[in-house]
């Protein structure tokens, strides 16, 4: 008998996605399993064009526990999991029949996500490849459900499939800043778990360090504005979720000495000056610029 395919979705409010997502993979799969976060919209209405398994669960912080009971409603050899504003490509489809009916070693895939914000597909910083496990034997396969933006846990060996599948990510700012809410509020709630012992310098060190990192280390640079959007967007939420912990800790008060934030800004400054001339480094195709750009990088470094 050929291996059978569920897949899986998990949605909330999710009327003008779900239906490109369902559409996209109703052809390839055997069996569609909605998890609704007790929608306010038309979710439900558009299921259940496409599916009459459809649970309903609350819609809780850690959704990633929604996930995990549209798995265990999952009768296929393997389960295909999706958010609502993903879509499965043809090329995709053909590929995941492909390796399921060829009873491949692994238990699990990653799978390449092409992420498009604000109507362009995003080809660098933190968004591409931007790899996820979404494709697992059933049985084999949870989301441990501690932190927001975990991976699922496959027992056993995971492969990687070659083709990718889209995620609509941001249509509009609102929809990022509503994001940047529920996210922030999670990670906070991870640091407190962890009883991570909040500093000042934090407030500067979290944003920065996030948009050093997608912006020149990761190359968001090259997306142009919208790189610079997305990476100022990720300092944001990376401060939101500093302000959340210390919320969290009651307003604690702490006092800075002035020369200290003079001093600390001042650091960051020679960071981002590195940054910005290993950027400089990396597009350059003179030598002689390269070597001059060196020299000022290792003057930055040894006074850093």
């Amino acid at each position: 008998m050929k291996p059978t395919l569920s897949v899986v979705i998990s949605a909330y409010n999710e009327e003008k996605s779900l239906e490109r997502c369902l559409n996209s993979v109703s052809n390839v799969t055997d069996e569609i399993i909605v998890v609704d976060n007790e929608s306010q919209d038309k979710t439900v209405e558009v299921a259940t064009k496409y599916t009459k398994k459809i649970f309903s669960a609350p819609n809780q912080l850690m959704l990633n526990t929604n996930k995990n009971l549209g798995f265990s409603k999952a009768s296929a050899d393997w389960i295909l999991n999706l958010d609502a504003d993903e879509e499965i490509p043809p090329t995709l489809a053909k590929e995941i029949l492909t390796i399921i009916r060829s009873n491949p070693p692994q238990n699990g895939f990653w799978l390449k996500r092409k992420n498009y914000s604000f109507g362009i597909w995003i080809q660098h910083g933190l968004w591409w490849p931007d790899r996820q496990i979404r494709l697992f034997r059933r049985g084999f396969g949870l989301f441990p459900c501690i932190h927001i933006h975990e991976y699922i846990k496959v027992d056993g060996v995971i492969g990687e499939l070659v083709e990718p599948y889209i995620h609509y990510n941001y249509e509009t700012v609102h929809q990022y800043l509503l994001k940047i809410d529920r996210t922030s509020t999670s990670e906070a709630i991870t640091l407190r778990e962890l009883n991570y012992q909040l500093i000042w310098y934090d407030a500067i060190r979290f944003p920065v360090s996030d948009f050093l990192k997608i912006y020149f280390a990761q190359g968001g640079y090259k997306d142009g504005l919208h790189g610079l959007v997305l990476a100022t967007f990720q300092a944001f939420y990376s401060f939101c979720t500093f302000a959340k912990y210390w919320e969290m800790k009651n307003f604690e008060k702490q006092d800075i000495p002035l020369a200290h934030v003079s001093s600390e800004l001042t650091n960051r400054g020679k960071e981002m000056r590195y940054w910005m001339l290993t950027g400089k480094l990396t597009e350059s195709s003179s030598w002689v610029t390269k070597t001059w750009l060196r020299i000022q990088r290792k003057f930055v470094s040894l006074f850093s």
